[in-house]
């Protein structure tokens, strides 16, 4: 028998990407924006890499995980977590506050190639893995009022870098290196990889 397999976030995105790989899972909130909760917060340390950020981020998301289902009483699950981070000269970009900073990363992003970072951890209470997955993304050029445009469509807010790539911004990103999956919020190769290790084999699912 598999496992029990639980995803900690909300993202919509993120249930689409899992339930392509036809596993059973259910899903772990976190509080969010001023009530967030105190071991989840995704602040980043003063210099600190992206890298290095966007991995830890990851891996406090699964741990925390773990111990809510100790605090809930609930049966010992491997918790899967993400977090994705867009950089662009040295700068992480991350969801935008509101309109005017949403404007100001697009400004920034299109014409230009970024990158893309999504980490991925699992934990179970015994061990924690993580893999970070790593993109390069080019935006076409757009006019601020083109920009302006597609903020009022609504994808911008939510999402790291204040575009959807598998949204209307399809229309403008010009040239992606990497994983889509990845860009979207959770790479399936090496989501595939790291709950292999937990238990959770893919191909054996789709088998029954």
């Amino acid at each position: 028998m598999l496992a029990r397999l639980c995803l900690a976030s909300t993202s919509p995105r993120r249930h689409e990407l899992l339930s392509q790989l036809g596993l059973q899972f259910s899903i772990l909130a976190f509080r969010t924006g001023d009530r967030a909760d105190f071991d989840t917060d995704e602040t980043p340390y003063d210099d600190e890499d992206a890298l290095h950020y966007v991995e830890r981020i990851a891996l406090s998301k699964a741990e925390a995980g773990v111990r809510r289902l100790a605090w809930r009483d609930m049966p010992l699950q491997t918790v899967l977590a993400a977090d994705t981070i867009v950089l662009m000269e040295g700068e992480i970009f991350g969801k935008p506050k509101d309109e005017a900073d949403a404007i100001r990363m697009l400004t920034a992003l299109c014409g230009n190639t970024h990158q893309v970072y999504t980490a991925i951890a699992a934990s179970n209470g015994r061990k924690t893995r993580s893999i970070v997955q790593c993109n390069q993304v080019t935006l076409a050029p757009l006019s601020r009022e083109h920009i302006r445009q597609y903020i009022e469509r609504g994808e911008s807010y939510d999402k790291a870098g204040a575009y959807a790539v598998q949204g209307f911004a399809a229309s403008f990103v010009r040239h992606i290196e990497g994983s889509f999956s990845g860009i979207m919020g959770l790479p399936l190769f090496e989501t595939c990889e790291l709950l292999a290790e937990f238990g959770h084999d893919v191909l054996d699912t789709a088998r029954h």
